[in-house]
């Protein structure tokens, strides 16, 4: 190894001798200009100097010591971020400061994030840059004369008047160049480390070439498809999408009748628009892991491997996921992506490496929110604001897909505090989304006489029971079991207490019965109402967010194949939605639909619908906006607080535990094998999305029953197994309450 050269990273090749080492200033020059590349629309010149000065650290004699000796034992502690007793990601970070005074402050940001994440400023990075340790690590460095072509900051001057969105817009200005930064950072230290790992990286098909598999795909379902009305106004659709693609970059909404063919006409729409204005990815964005697949599976058969599938659900299944589509899970430099909210959102307010790795590759996209209305009121506040920020300064095209468009406008009320600043330039897709929906609408929707007057299980099983299919819905998993208990035998039962893996058997098995006109009555939480592919000619619909209802009547009479319109019944349960948002969204639509004589269901009643469950909520629960707000000249933001308490899924209260769900016919014996291999092997990455499929989320003191009762055990930190061969039931799923009553007699 040659030790007169300041070394960055030292690896073995296959035949474990030591390779030439990763030459310091080399790696600096390179992460500087793959920064300033990744960053050219936004600030080159600030990712560029970043790159070059992260790891001016790594100049002082303390650190080329560590390296030496850990190269000997631990030649990937980089890759890891081990970077034992050698700190040297401050040292950077001062000199920004001591260079150009305030506004140094985000490329201290920057540079001292780029192993530990973005730190809040006041108690974080100003306490760090102020200790001891801090300056002598910098003046350590600078005393080993690095290259002064490194050191030159040339005519570089910081011009904090140039920043996009300006004060609004620092924050994500700051990640988005840390992304610039850490994504340059990792790939230049890959190409040294794993040069294998690295070339199979950026042999994506681009947007261009793959639009003609998808005119492909189009024109074989046309020629497929049986003449009806809903297959013509599908056609109709479609092709308005592409046409309306020509506009130019902006907000969109796409307003179409569930059923109506929203995925692909707007996947039709995100190619059109980006061979028009040179986008370089779509990323389709779902509220829900239950139905990525489905969607993901859609545009597999179409794109083949140039999608990736990014949540926490993804299988490492041949066909479904290759390293290269790992490998672009990190950083989605992949033309397509399907990812959820969870993924999508918490990228765009985190401060971890990790997370904020792939957000220079949203600029210049086209990314479509599937099921819009269900983006979480109490963030809705700050996701406007990035997407505002993101469509202005970022060349980002964002579609808002959904057949109950939320109210996202900017709205005023009496009490300032409730104001809401919205989306103010969105424009639809859809010429007539009135005349739409009186084309497709395909129900007939039953309101409860009083609205005061709740049905009790028994009764509304009777009637339910009368009909040979039915669907019906309601809000909470101990409802779904209430009423299933009541329901004749063979009724089947879809809920959360679940897995993934049963309930898409279970969802497979309904469309199965359906299409072949096997009677079949269903009693389901809300799960189904989005993206589940069901056609029921009955719905039954407790009370809830009209957005739920209008979600439950598309399930209804789904292709228009009835002679008659479906009937979808909306009835009043025998105890109201439990308090928080669920109650708020039932109260909004009874407040909206008290009286009425008319279609409950017109299109203009979803947006006073939607302003009335969010004038009951706060919009930024978190206080994100606050946290996310610079201070003046100081330039301090909470960058690690907000991303703390950014999190769409609060997971404080509940506990995975991994069941023995063993398929259909109880043959099955593959999640066993998955455990016996964790055992053994420990957690796997591929691994542990496999047992994703076999997880059902239960409440922490559910849980904890369980544990003390001998029913689960925890076979790693936070990740339980279900032990009692009862706990897992293949009609109910998870039975956290004991087994259901009429299973009760099939006990021996």
């Amino acid at each position: 190894m040659d030790t007169r050269i300041p070394i960055a990273h030292a690896a073995k090749d296959a035949n474990g001798n030591w390779r030439d080492p990763h030459d310091l200033a080399e790696h600096l020059h390179e992460v500087g200009a793959l920064a300033a590349g990744f960053a050219q629309h936004y600030g080159a010149d600030w990712a560029r100097l970043a790159g070059r000065w992260h790891d001016l650290g790594k100049y002082r004699v303390r650190f080329q010591n560590y390296i030496r000796l850990a190269s000997g034992f631990e030649a990937d502690a980089h890759i890891k971020g081990e970077t034992g007793k050698a700190p040297h990601s401050t040292a950077g970070a001062l000199l920004s400061c001591d260079h150009f005074g305030p506004a140094g402050r985000v490329l201290a940001y920057l540079i001292a994030g780029h192993h530990a994440g973005l730190a809040d400023w006041f108690g974080g990075l100003e306490v760090r840059l102020g200790n001891a340790d801090s300056r002598a690590e910098l003046c350590e460095a600078l005393a080993e004369n690095p290259p002064t072509e490194l050191l030159d900051s040339g005519d570089f001057k910081p011009d904090l008047q140039a920043i996009p969105g300006g004060k609004e817009g620092f924050a994500l200005w700051v990640r988005m160049l840390f992304s610039a930064l850490v994504d340059a950072d990792f790939l230049d230290t890959e190409r040294y480390m794993d040069p294998d790992k690295f070339a199979q990286r950026n042999a994506w098909p681009t947007l261009e070439e793959l639009t003609p598999l998808f005119d492909a795909h189009m024109a074989g379902l046309t020629a497929k498809a049986q003449p009806s009305p809903v297959n013509t106004l599908r056609a109709e659709i479609l092709a308005e999408c592409r046409t309306k693609a020509a506009l130019a970059p902006g907000l969109f909404s796409l307003t179409v009748p569930t059923g109506g063919g929203k995925t692909l006409s707007g996947m039709a729409f995100a190619l059109e628009h980006a061979r028009a204005h040179g986008k370089r990815r779509v990323i389709h964005v779902i509220p829900y892991t239950s139905i990525i697949e489905q969607t993901a599976d859609i545009f597999r058969s179409i794109f083949g491997d140039a999608i990736i599938e990014h949540h926490s659900n993804a299988e490492s299944e041949p066909g479904r996921e290759n390293s290269a589509s790992r490998l672009a899970c990190e950083n989605w430099d992949a033309p397509i992506v399907v990812t959820t909210n969870v993924q999508f959102f918490e990228s765009l307010f985190a401060a971890r490496t990790s997370r904020c790795r792939k957000l220079h590759n949203l600029v210049d996209s086209v990314v479509i929110l599937d099921e819009a209305q269900l983006l979480p009121p109490e963030f809705l506040q700050p996701i406007l604001d990035v997407l505002n920020l993101l469509t202005r300064y970022y060349g980002v095209t964002v579609v808002l897909s959904t057949a109950t468009q939320p109210a996202l406008s900017t709205h005023e009320y009496f009490d300032a505090q409730q104001n809401l600043r919205g989306l103010d330039n969105v424009r639809e897709i859809i010429s007539d989304p009135d005349a739409l929906y009186r084309a497709l609408e395909r129900v007939q929707v039953r309101l409860p006489a009083d609205w005061n007057a709740p049905a009790d299980w028994p009764q509304l099983s009777a009637e339910l029971a009368a009909h040979d299919s039915v669907l019906a819905i309601v809000n909470t998993r101990k409802d779904a079991r209430s009423l299933w208990e009541q329901m004749p035998k063979g009724t089947l039962h879809l809920s959360a207490l679940m897995c993934g893996a049963h309930r898409s058997q279970v969802i497979a098995d309904i469309k199965a019965r359906l299409r072949n006109s096997v009677p079949t009555r269903v009693v389901s939480t809300q799960l189904v109402e989005a993206g589940v592919d069901v056609d029921f000619p009955v719905v039954y619909r407790a009370v809830a967010g009209l957005d739920s209802i209008a979600q439950a009547a598309g399930r209804c009479n789904r292709e228009g194949r009835l002679a008659e319109k479906g009937e979808v019944v909306v009835f009043v349960p025998p105890k109201p939605a439990p308090p928080g948002l669920l109650r708020k969204g039932e109260n909004a639509c009874k407040s909206v639909l008290y009286g009425i004589t008319d279609q409950p269901l017109a299109r203009d009643r979803f947006a006073r619908y939607f302003e009335r469950l969010y004038h009951a909520c706060e919009l930024d629960a978190q206080d994100i906006c606050g946290l996310l707000e610079v201070e003046g000249s100081t330039l301090a933001v909470n960058f690690k607080s907000a991303a703390e308490k950014f999190r769409l899924i609060a997971d404080e209260d509940s506990m995975p535990i991994v069941v023995r769900y063993q398929g259909a016919d109880g043959q099955d014996h593959s999640v066993d094998k998955w455990l016996a291999t964790l055992r053994k092997s420990g957690p796997e990455r591929w691994l542990m999305r496999k047992l994703q499929r076999y997880t059902v989320n239960l409440h922490r003191n559910q849980a904890m029953q369980l544990l003390n009762q001998g029913d689960i055990e925890e076979i790693m930190p936070g990740l339980f197994v279900q032990v009692s061969d009862w706990l897992y039931n293949t009609s109910f799923g998870l039975l956290a309450d004991g087994l259901p009553n009429r299973e009760q007699s099939f006990i021996v």
